[in-house]
């Protein structure tokens, strides 16, 4: 059974999530470019992307497959039942790392039964270390692939594991919600330059406020309603921007973002 130190890790599919993983890995030193492997359907565009990060491009599933020791399922979901049946036989013995939306252990246990395989939805935060990783807690692997499963994607972030029918929502928090905040702090970006920031200057005060208040609660365990407590004085500056927003159906807003995702 190989180790962080001499794994091999390959992408069947090499979008945005998985190059943001091979990024984090590279980045965390966990995995090195000379130990990572994709194949994609534009061979050309994929030798592109993974030269420029010291990786290896395969022109087939087959090659990848062979060359690897822990595969990292990373296509379309759509695309998941006619791509890995046929390299079932191949698969048989790798330890499967999916990241397909929607694919959890039962979904996998019918096209590849027996297979040594675990659900995950990681988000593009990962690309430096501090992303989220929902794991779906029942999987086929074993002991010792577990663990270096755990080890491998505890490189890229904070994983958590849920129930299969949580894998879901969790997912959906995880991943799609950076797009959210991106969009947060793009609006708040754009306040602060109506009021004559500059706009690089008012990202980078944006975001490391994001960042800072995230850290503080994940540091305290406080409350997130106790922290915007503390910031609100009686009849202070804040507590009038809580109110306009409230007004405005922010939570509302948010709750239905992810109502429409889970429908």
């Amino acid at each position: 059974m190989p180790t962080t130190d001499d794994v091999k890790v390959g992408f069947i599919g090499f979008g945005n999530m998985a190059s943001a993983m091979a990024d984090g890995w590279i980045a965390s030193g966990v995995v090195p470019g000379d130990r990572l492997y994709a194949c994609a359907n534009r061979y050309e565009a994929l030798c592109e992307r993974t030269e420029s990060r010291g990786m290896h491009a395969c022109a087939s599933g087959e090659e990848l497959v062979r060359a690897v020791d822990v595969v990292v399922v990373a296509i379309k979901p759509y695309l998941i039942e006619d791509v890995l049946p046929e390299l079932a036989g191949a698969l048989a013995n790798k330890t499967i790392i999916s990241v397909a939306a929607g694919w959890d252990s039962k979904g996998y246990e019918h096209i590849l039964p027996g297979a040594h395989h675990i659900s995950t939805v990681p988000n593009t935060p990962v690309a430096i270390c501090e992303g989220v990783i929902a794991c779906e807690r029942k999987t086929t692997l074993s002991g010792e692939e577990a663990l270096l499963v755990h080890e491998l994607l505890g490189a890229l972030g904070t994983v958590v594991e849920v129930d299969s029918h949580l894998l879901s929502i969790a997912g959906t928090i995880g991943g799609c919600s950076p797009a959210f905040i991106a969009m947060v702090i793009e609006a708040l970006g754009d306040a602060a330059v109506k009021y004559g920031i500059p706009r690089a200057t008012a990202y980078e005060m944006v975001s490391q406020m994001v960042a800072g208040t995230a850290k503080l609660q994940l540091a305290t365990g406080q409350h997130p309603g106790a922290m915007k407590d503390a910031v609100c004085s009686p009849g202070g500056t804040t507590i009038k921007g809580v109110a306009a927003l409230e007004a405005a159906g922010m939570r509302s807003a948010f709750i239905k973002a992810i109502d429409a995702i889970e429908g």
